[in-house]
């Protein structure tokens, strides 16, 4: 039975980590082996001050650190050294989103070996979907998902409620582009030739057009079909937490990974919009439209996309730190 993880496995399972999605491929989170354990951490000198901090405090950080953190226990269950998992472990440093000790469940509690597949396949699309609908076997599934992380998730069904969520977005994405702040992060972390964080500028979806149901981040400026919109009905989902906390965040994070995970095992594409969750009235409005008790975490736009490739990474080694040994071992 292992006792501690060792560097080997730490590198090996932040390879997977790291695959994780993040606001703007900005990959807030280091990771470091403490005492045995394997800590997911905060990356300070990575921040998103307009879009993902702002008045949501660490919001972006944590959403991006709970879905490495699902890959992490992946990449560890399938190695054979599941994990045990403590969110914020130490009220003493905020900076700890996570701790994982050896001696997890094991296999029954693993999502399985078909999501750990998935992950170097999965990226965010942001081309237009096919006018296929998601059948209903499959939506299920993303539900389930979601409810196996503790989070909830509820589909957007019917032209009218999907009309409105698009009109809350595109409401809190004009409310965000007349920051010049918000402009200047976009441009900053828009990449036009090889790098190892950003977005670049090719994975871009078309020019936002007036008609369009569901706004687009500015990325790129490729144009789209004039007159058309991205896509007239793509399945629209909301995911949540019971409240708004630093836990709460992380395991939304997770929840999240674990449904686009097994969106892409399916056959999808998905595209986050958090536009909606960055604009407080727009996010408070989101959550009283779909009536719930709980507070909406992402906005997610899936459906059947084109090929695509992964955005850029940083290599394993320049995000793990130095080991430590905690105070008094």
């Amino acid at each position: 039975m292992t006792t501690a993880y060792t560097a080997a496995m730490l590198e090996k399972a932040v390879a997977a980590a790291i695959r994780a999605p993040s606001m703007h491929n900005s990959q807030p989170w280091r990771f470091r082996l403490c005492g045995g354990d394997i800590e997911v951490r905060v990356d300070r000198h990575r921040p998103l001050p307009v879009a993902g901090h702002g008045h949501l405090g660490d919001w972006a950080a944590q959403i991006a650190c709970g879905a490495a953190l699902f890959n992490l226990r992946l990449a560890l269950a399938a190695e054979g050294v599941p994990a045990r998992v403590r969110l914020c472990p130490d009220r003493h440093d905020p900076d700890v989103v996570a701790r994982l000790e050896p001696g997890g469940v094991g296999p029954a509690d693993s999502p399985g070996p078909g999501l750990l597949a998935a992950v170097p396949h999965r990226h965010s699309s942001r081309a237009p979907f096919s006018p296929e609908p998601v059948p209903g076997d499959l939506r299920r599934r993303l539900v389930q998902a979601v409810h196996a992380e503790g989070a909830w998730l509820e589909l957007v069904v019917g032209t009218a409620a999907v009309e409105a969520v698009g009109e809350l977005a595109r409401s809190a994405n004009r409310v965000l582009e007349r920051d010049p702040g918000y402009r200047d992060e976009i441009a900053r972390w828009t990449r036009h030739g090889p790098a190892p964080d950003g977005v670049p500028a090719r994975a871009g979806g078309p020019v936002a057009e007036p008609q369009d149901l569901l706004p687009q981040r500015p990325f790129g400026a490729h144009p789209g079909a004039p007159g058309r919109s991205v896509e007239s009905e793509p399945l629209v989902a909301v995911l949540g937490s019971a409240a708004d906390t630093g836990t709460d965040r992380i395991a939304a994070g997770q929840a999240l990974q674990r449904m686009l995970l097994t969106a892409t095992d399916a056959g999808l594409a998905a595209s986050m919009l958090s536009q909606p969750i960055e604009v407080p009235a727009a996010r408070e409005r989101l959550r009283t439209a779909l009536g719930r008790f709980g507070v909406p975490q992402m906005v997610v736009r899936i459906g059947y996309g084109q090929p695509g490739r992964p955005t850029p990474r940083r290599e394993p080694a320049a995000v793990i730190d130095a080991p430590t040994t905690p105070a008094g071992v």
